[in-house]
């Protein structure tokens, strides 16, 4: 079972692409951020035509997550519980079961500045975030969380840590909330696959930044033991970060046996 994640960065513009990419990579579940659509306006038609059951949870302008799915969607939910999200979740939360795989697709608020309320809004998240896990899920049966945490969990994820060090996206009290994640029990199935450092998921716009690998992991697979113990190769799909209108993100591909 092959479980990805991408933030696409306005599937309005990034349509062809994702296509091309589900054709070539053949995921058995993606789940995407940022669509920045409605749910009238989602393609579930143009999913459909490749194979796809989809769900989607979007408001228009902004955020947006996604989950497609060619192995089956059941038990579709939207935010922290049964009901329409609130304002304060703004369509970043999407849970779906495929082929009896509890999946969540996730976007994680910016932050944009440590201190500023958007930050401590940004904290607020991941702690209901992880309080949802605890009450409403079971370490010993089979979860995936992925999606973009726009939080970096360790230095190694980080292109130049003493540079960017007192920022937002690596700051202690935003990797201590992804870690009390994993003190739950979730695993980050990439970094058990994969220790080096200087492999990440995300670059910035600015010219050269890409190529000259100035970047961020930031977009994860957080996997229950059951599941991540199945775990058996994962990538980074740096070419889908090149050509045209790419996404300043790369999608996050693991295979599960």
């Amino acid at each position: 079972m092959r479980i990805a994640t991408w933030n696409v960065n306005s599937l309005k513009v990034r349509l062809p692409k994702v296509e091309e990419w589900l054709a070539y990579a053949r995921p058995d579940v993606l789940c995407m951020q940022e669509t920045k659509l409605a749910d009238s306006a989602f393609p579930a038609l143009a999913f459909s035509a490749l194979g796809y059951e989809s769900a989607h949870c979007g408001e228009g302008r902004w955020n947006g997550v996604a989950i497609l799915s060619r192995v089956g969607l059941e038990d579709v939910m939207a935010g922290f519980s049964d009901q329409a999200e609130e304002e304060s979740t703004e369509a970043r939360l999407l849970w779906a079961t495929c082929a009896g795989v509890r999946v969540a697709s996730i976007y994680v608020p910016n932050g944009r500045q440590v201190g500023s309320e958007h930050y401590e809004a940004k904290l607020a998240w991941l702690n209901r975030l992880r309080r949802h896990v605890e009450t409403g899920c079971d370490p010993t049966e089979n979860l995936v969380i992925c999606g973009d945490f726009n939080v970096a969990p360790e230095d190694r994820d980080v292109w130049d840590p003493a540079k960017l060090h007192g920022g937002t996206h690596i700051s202690a009290p935003e990797r201590e909330a992804v870690a009390a994640l994993r003190d739950w029990g979730l695993s980050d199935v990439f970094r058990q696959l994969y220790p080096e450092s200087g492999i990440y998921s995300w670059w910035d716009y600015r010219a050269g930044d890409f190529h000259q690998g100035r970047g961020l992991r930031i977009d994860l697979v957080l996997a229950t033991k059951p599941l991540a113990e199945r775990a058996t190769w994962a990538l980074i799909d740096r070419q889908a970060r090149k050509g045209k209108l790419p996404s300043d993100h790369a999608p996050l591909l693991v295979d599960f046996q």
